[in-house]
């Protein structure tokens, strides 16, 4: 009797022994397709990150090589606008310098001290230039810093183009500063005057200065090399 109570104490353990190791498999089993699966997830995650993280480094990138281009080419513009290469418009005024119609006969010697000169245009141009002006044109030939103004003949040469009375002159600034600096007591405007030259001066709310059309050659100098850049 107490040897068949043993063998059934030891039959339930067996038994219960086997149902916890299939029930441990069972749970074991379940959870490993949930740990597949959680790896997968992060797996897939990680790529999607990994390729939201290159758009963003191309982007980035994108966008550095536009705004250097956009850079050079500002800086390109405002060479081309120094240089006079490029047309411009603006406020400004129109100063028109034309010869006296009478010239006095009685005493004068040198009936020429009463007709327009280069260095009557110097005057006015240096004036204009003083007082701020951005871009001047003389009968729309666009003043560049290699242009010339003198005489030639009975015509006044500028960019080798030869120009006779009236002279139109474009200056694209602010016209009141330009005006009052041509007017003033004993300046330009006054000068000129006196020897009967005809002066007036108009301003402008939008004034259009053509380009440079002439050539650009630079045969002795040459551009120093930056030294920033080297460094």
């Amino acid at each position: 009797m107490q040897k068949k109570g043993q063998f059934t104490i030891a039959l339930v353990c067996v038994i219960l022994g086997i149902m916890l190791a299939v029930q441990f498999r069972t749970t074991r089993d379940s959870r490993s397709p949930l740990q597949y699966q959680r790896a997968e997830d992060l797996t897939q995650q990680l790529k999607k990150s990994e390729q939201e993280r290159n758009a963003l480094e191309k982007l980035v990138r994108d966008l550095r090589q536009v705004a250097g281009q956009a850079a050079t080419a500002n800086e390109t513009e405002a060479i081309k606008i120094g240089a006079g290469l490029l047309a411009l418009q603006g406020k400004g005024v129109i100063v028109t310098v034309d010869d006296t119609k009478s010239v006095p006969q009685t005493g004068i010697k040198n009936p020429n001290l009463y007709l327009t000169k280069d260095e009557d245009l110097l005057k006015v141009i240096n004036e204009l230039r003083a007082a701020g002006s951005e871009a001047i044109s003389i009968n729309n030939q666009r003043l560049i810093a290699t242009s010339e103004i003198r005489a030639a003949g009975a015509f006044i040469s500028v960019n080798n183009a030869n120009l006779s009375t009236p002279f139109e002159i474009k200056a694209i600034g602010d016209p009141s500063t330009m005006e009052n600096s041509l007017k003033m007591r004993g300046g330009v405007i006054e000068t000129l005057q006196f020897w009967g030259i005809r002066v007036t001066v108009q301003k402008q709310d939008n004034l259009l200065i053509p380009a440079f059309k002439g050539s650009l050659r630079f045969t002795h100098a040459k551009p120093v090399p930056d030294e920033s850049k080297t460094q």
